[in-house]
C-alpha cells in the first residue's frame, strides 16, 4: 500500500503551465488528506501523472470529477430497471453486444453510425 498526501502547492510562475495545482479551482480549496492504495494503482496514478506533467493529487481530482459526471451517486432507479427487465422478457428482443462495441467504436469517425436497434 502506497499513501499520499495532498501536495504543498508552492508559487512557480516558471511552472505555471504544469501547476499541480492547475485543475483546481482555489488554492482555498485544497485539503491535506492520506489514502490507502494498492501497488498497480500507485504505478498507474503515477504513469498518468507524468504523461500529463502533473501531480497525482491532480490526476485523481480530475479522476473524481469524471466518475462524479458519468455515475448517479443517488443511487439507481430500480423501478426503471425492473420496467426494462419485464420488458425484456415480454418481447425478447435486445441490442447485441457486438452491435454496441461497433456502433461505440464508430463514434468520432467520419462514419458514425446510428444507435443499434433491438432485434
Amino acid at each position: 500500500m502506497h499513501r499520499y498526501a495532498a501536495p504543498n502547492l508552492p508559487y512557480r510562475p516558471d511552472r505555471l503551465d504544469k501547476s499541480p495545482a492547475r485543475n483546481y479551482s482555489s488554492l482555498m480549496n485544497i485539503i491535506r488528506r492520506m489514502l490507502d492504495i494498492d501497488a498497480d494503482t500507485d504505478a498507474r496514478l503515477r504513469e498518468m501523472a507524468g504523461e500529463r506533467g502533473q501531480d497525482v493529487a491532480a490526476v485523481l481530482a480530475e479522476a473524481v470529477a469524471l466518475l462524479d459526471s458519468v455515475v448517479d451517486i443517488a443511487g439507481p432507479d430500480i423501478g426503471e430497471d425492473r420496467r426494462r427487465l419485464d420488458a425484456f422478457k415480454q418481447t425478447r428482443t435486445a441490442v447485441a453486444l457486438d452491435d454496441v462495441k461497433t456502433w461505440v467504436a464508430s463514434w468520432g469517425s467520419a462514419n458514425e453510425l446510428p444507435r443499434p436497434a433491438p432485434r
